[in-house]
């Protein structure tokens, strides 16, 4: 990789000879839109071709008025920096395009990140974005600043000061979710070897804040943007351009803007539902060297004292820690499957085992088709998808005809493969709980019931042998981050898809108007986590439904039934008459269009945006569905309910 170097975005394929003219088409045309913006955006584009691809972006948009484009996201991002943002800014628009979101930002003023966040009518305030990055180095915090220290304690708790009014200030005056940066450490250290051993060198404190940093934005349920760690990747040398910083502001190097627009928008992308669940694998020269059809199982180049049969282990054991962290495996391969899987069952030096294995789909039909299939039977969108594959033809196919799905480019090495894959951020969370690590296990154990229910000819059997437990408690601290990323990720089910970070969670768990519920859901196949939520405003007596989202893992398996069983009893309980529910389309969550008239609810007025619905709670009926309810403090059920504390 040091031949080819992060800063170019390796991962992604060179844009095509004709990238300008086919922008200037698109512009000309729009047809498509979304798609041709999505598939042009997914190249290794610099920052011309960025610039290019914006202002394609910006005749789009006119073409279609003020109406949102068809097939992307749109998302606002403010930017508070002590350095110009004048090339960020249209960078970071253009490449939000590979996320599939239509970004719109505001720039704060030069340099003015502590006024613009703590006065209430300012530009960032006025302007209400649903994101805003703060983008401060060690030269726009005080106590960071070059030289020798006499008080690095002192000088850190500054620096940490500064970053806290700012994002209080912004807590206060905004409802965004904050992405904000660590800070890089300058080249050219006072003392060589021993700058990190003297106390008060730059480089001392520049450490120790990004360690307190890490805190800080814990309390005030900020995202991290982890600056340092890139600049650390590219070199810091490289980061910092002096000439540039004097003669502009640059706050880092002209030519990694393309890169560090990358990495924010991948945060900015997972806060917005866009993230990447199932890694999919082919199989011949991509986990080993060989054609297992042709060159039988001891053909096949894997294994230890041979280079390149090092490198595929190496792509399998990057593939083990990926889904040792919740990722889900899957196989997508031209290949006989029964050949294929011989060499996960007896090859001795296989890292991967068929148990790690969600779906194994080798066949004679082309790469899309597949992918499809896949996303199916786990019950996600395509858009989850990564697809590593070593052949050139194929990984362009997929990409022309399944442009969502993220598909690395590769090198004709494979020891470039597991960097390639896990420098490109395909997974990148902003948070990590739990259950993200149990993920890929419980994909799993629904592929297994799945299988079940496929062999079931009495459904309601089916269900009562699964013998279910759900719980049902009010939010608390310990799910909250959970179910923060629930509203950040779920898209497919999901009647408003409404985000929401950490803070906004707990300030929902504060308010004596709302009610709220975390659903767990256990079988005797294994427990499924969390995986519905519900957040209700009080409005005289009506409960309006803010947010009502589940687990695609669950469908069919009646959960919503419960849950409308523990809201119409509870509510009772509480002097309310009604339930307003609200269904806000958008291009992914077709699939709950009908959701409230099948639980009984009858039409409201709506609007082109919003479809209401009511349910008058005086008779209503219990739709007991076949499982255990254990319920938390203040829940009320009229059925086999269980007390719990919670």
């Amino acid at each position: 990789m040091s031949r080819v170097g992060l800063s170019s975005l390796p991962w992604l394929p060179p844009p095509p000879a004709d990238f300008r003219d086919r922008c200037k088409r698109l512009g000309a045309d729009g047809s498509e839109a979304a798609r041709t913006l999505r598939y042009l955006a997914g190249h290794a584009l610099d920052d011309t071709d960025l610039e290019h691809l914006r202002r394609t972006l910006v005749k789009v948009r006119a073409r279609h008025g003020e109406a949102t484009i068809p097939g992307l996201r749109p998302s606002t991002l403010g930017c508070l920096s002590n350095g110009t943002t004048k090339l960020i800014a249209p960078a970071l628009v253009a490449t939000a395009l590979r996320y599939g979101i239509d970004l719109t930002t505001l720039e704060g003023e030069f340099d003015q990140a502590l006024h613009e966040a703590t006065t209430v009518d300012s530009a960032i305030a006025r302007a209400q974005p649903q994101g805003i990055l703060v983008a401060l180095d060690h030269r726009g915090l005080p106590g960071l600043g070059a030289g020798l220290s006499d008080d690095e304690e002192g000088d850190v708790a500054a620096a940490l000061a500064h970053m806290a009014s700012i994002c209080r200030g912004l807590r206060q005056n905004t409802g965004a979710t904050l992405y904000v940066q660590n800070v890089p450490s300058p080249p050219g250290p006072l003392f060589g070897s021993q700058d990190v051993r003297v106390r008060g060198t730059q480089r001392r404190r520049i450490e120790r804040f990004n360690r307190e940093l890490s805190d800080l934005l814990s309390e005030c349920s900020a995202i991290l943007f982890d600056v340092d760690g890139l600049a650390r990747a590219v070199g810091t040398v490289h980061w910092f351009d002096q000439s540039q910083w004097h003669a502009a502001k640059l706050p880092f190097a002209h030519d990694l803007v393309p890169l560090y627009a990358d990495h924010a928008m991948r945060l900015v992308a997972g806060v917005g539902g866009v993230s990447r669940k199932c890694l999919v694998l082919d199989l011949d020269n991509t986990l080993w060297g060989g054609v297992v059809g042709d060159d039988g199982l001891h053909g096949l180049v894997l294994g230890q004292g041979d280079a390149v049969g090092e490198a595929f282990v190496a792509v399998q054991q990057a593939a083990a820690w990926l889904w040792s962290r919740g990722v889900v495996l899957a196989i997508c391969s031209k290949n006989d499957a029964d050949v294929a899987r011989t060499a996960f069952a007896e090859h001795p030096d296989m890292v991967l085992r068929l148990d790690d294995i969600a779906v194994f789909q080798a066949n004679w039909q082309d790469k899309a088709t597949n992918l499809q299939a896949i996303a199916r039977t786990l019950d996600i969108g395509t858009e989850a998808l990564v697809l590593l594959d070593d052949s050139p033809a194929e990984r362009e196919l997929v990409r022309m005809t399944l442009p969502e799905v993220a598909v690395p480019e590769l090198t004709a090495d494979p020891a470039d493969y597991p960097l390639l894959l896990l420098a490109a951020g395909y997974f990148e969370s902003v948070n990590f709980t739990d259950e993200d690590r149990q993920r890929a296990g419980l994909y799993q154990a629904n592929a297994v019931r799945a299988e079940l229910a496929a062999s079931a000819t009495d459904m309601a059997a089916y269900l009562a042998s699964l013998e279910m437990v759900v719980l049902l408690v009010p939010f608390d601290a310990m799910g909250r981050s959970r179910i923060a990323q629930l509203t950040q990720r779920s898209n497919q089910f999901n009647l408003t898809t409404r985000r929401y970070d950490e803070a906004a969670i707990q300030a929902f768990e504060m308010r004596p108007d709302v009610f709220t519920l975390q659903v767990r859901l256990a079988d005797r196949f294994g427990d499924n986590g969390m995986i519905s939520i519900v957040i209700c405003l009080q409005v005289g007596t009506d409960w309006i439904i803010d947010t009502w989202l589940m687990s695609c893992r669950v469908l069919n398996r009646r959960v919503e039934e419960a849950v409308l069983d523990v809201l119409a009893s509870t509510g009772l309980s509480r002097g309310i008459t009604r339930l307003t529910g609200h269904y806000v389309p958008t291009d992914r969550n077709g699939m709950v269009r009908a959701h409230y008239p099948r639980l009984g609810f009858a039409p409201g007025p709506a609007s082109a945006d919003v479809a209401v619905w009511h349910l008058d709670l005086a008779g209503y009926q219990p739709r007991r569905p076949p499982m255990t309810f254990v319920l938390g403090d203040g829940i009320r059920n009229p059925l086999n309910a269980v007390p719990t504390s919670g």
